[in-house]
């Protein structure tokens, strides 16, 4: 008898739903289609980004590592706010039908708060990953060469993707930004100054390493005399170059071989 008039009590609200508050309905299956379309979306990008190896090219990032602490993963962050997107502008548009807040309000501020609330989230999440990278890769590269200052720079290029991301997280959701453009300008200025001055050997390495990679006036295997060190090429790359003679390994930074020149011996 529960059941019976329960399922008739349920049938008579879903009538009235219907002849009275059609709007309400309306919202409530847009609603629930935002639901599926977000688990879509969210499912949709994690399939897109594996697609793109990006889970492979985030490995060892810190932040890779903080969002596995968390219990996800970076592609797991994208999807989710890809999904919750999809989700919150369904969460406007049932609003917007069963006028729960005035229409002009909802179309003018709202939506695009959220747009932009959306676009600064996925600026400072996509900046934090390509600093990160960036900061791991230059380590790699630069692992080798015996230059003091050669720490410093993967942490200036990481921190200053990190500050021109959030001028533009920033600047999306209308938070004045000219004060930090102004220090932007003075940072680039003593980056490029003040840093080259510090950096004047290692930027001196890298240009005679270009220099040299794009010539080739030596190749691993050649036995060639640098620097006053007699021996076979091993390795020749941006910054040194690798030589090695008895069992001994001399690494010779690029600006000297540049300055010095290079012997080939031929016998």
């Amino acid at each position: 008898m529960v059941g019976q008039i329960t399922v008739t009590e349920l049938l008579t609200a879903l009538r009235k739903l219907l002849t009275e508050r059609v709007d309400l309905f309306v919202g409530i299956l847009i609603f629930l289609l935002a639901l599926v379309a977000g688990a879509v979306t969210r499912r949709y990008v994690r399939g897109a980004l594996r697609e793109l190896d990006i889970p492979e090219a985030v490995a060892g990032t810190p932040f890779e590592r903080t969002a596995r602490r968390l219990g996800t993963s970076t592609v797991g962050v994208l999807a989710n706010l890809c999904g919750l997107f999809v989700l919150v502008v369904g969460g406007l548009i049932t609003l917007r039908i069963v006028h729960t807040i005035p229409q002009d309000l909802l179309t003018l501020r709202i939506t695009d708060f959220f747009r932009q609330l959306f676009i600064a989230a996925l600026v400072v999440v996509v900046g934090v990953i390509v600093g990160d990278k960036l900061e791991l890769y230059l380590r790699e590269r630069l692992r080798g060469v015996k230059v003091p200052e050669a720490g410093v720079l993967p942490l200036l290029t990481k921190y200053s993707v990190f500050y021109i991301a959030s001028l533009i997280a920033l600047s999306q959701i209308g938070i004045a930004t000219r004060p930090l453009l102004v220090l932007l300008a003075a940072y680039v200025f003593g980056l490029v100054f003040i840093g080259g001055l510090a950096m004047k050997d290692l930027l001196a390495a890298a240009a005679a390493g270009v220099y040299l990679l794009l010539t080739e006036p030596y190749a691993i295997g050649d036995e060639v005399k640098l620097d006053g060190h007699r021996g076979i090429v091993q390795e020749v790359d941006t910054f040194v170059t690798h030589i090695e003679a008895e069992g001994e390994e001399y690494v010779v930074p690029n600006d000297r071989v540049f300055r010095r020149g290079v012997i080939i011996v031929r016998e």
